[in-house]
């Protein structure tokens, strides 16, 4: 699995003009899913995302996660973000996996961020979706499961 995590101060996310997401201070996660992930890769980026340690302390240090400062995350799934750019100009998604693979894994990523105690709110998976943001910082995350172990 793959993810982008912009630190936010507001993020949401329009379907036909209804906002279905919204958060205040937190993450925006922009989620992508290969084909050899499972439910393990879900866990270890679900853990991985709670206990981040971005947001400033008294101090002015990086040095609080999501639960400290009462933070949100705001879930997307996107599969371009196994774009394959390497021939041509068109990028292949081949790497990205099938929806009927990739929206379960979405939702237990999801579930599993919740039960470490994260607020969370969802895009809608596989529709065409208006994403705003206010990056805070800016502070932007990759993170790849693949590296992770």
């Amino acid at each position: 699995m793959r993810a982008v995590i912009q630190r936010v101060s507001t993020a949401q996310v329009t379907v036909h003009g209804d906002v279905v997401g919204k958060i205040s201070r937190g993450f925006l996660v922009l989620l992508g899913v290969t084909a050899t992930d499972g439910e393990a890769e879900a866990a270890l980026l679900a853990r991985k995302i709670a206990g981040l340690r971005v947001f400033e302390d008294n101090g002015g240090k990086m040095n609080l996660a999501l639960a400290d400062v009462a933070g949100a995350v705001l879930a997307v799934s996107q599969f371009t973000l196994y774009a394959d750019v390497r021939k041509g100009r068109r990028p292949s998604f081949i790497a990205a996996a099938r929806p009927e693979q990739a929206e379960p894994l979405y939702q237990h990523f999801c579930t599993l961020l919740r039960t470490e105690g994260v607020p969370v709110q969802q895009g809608v998976f596989q529709a065409e979706m208006q994403v705003s943001l206010v990056n805070d910082g800016p502070v932007t995350i990759w993170m790849d499961t693949a590296e992770l172990v």
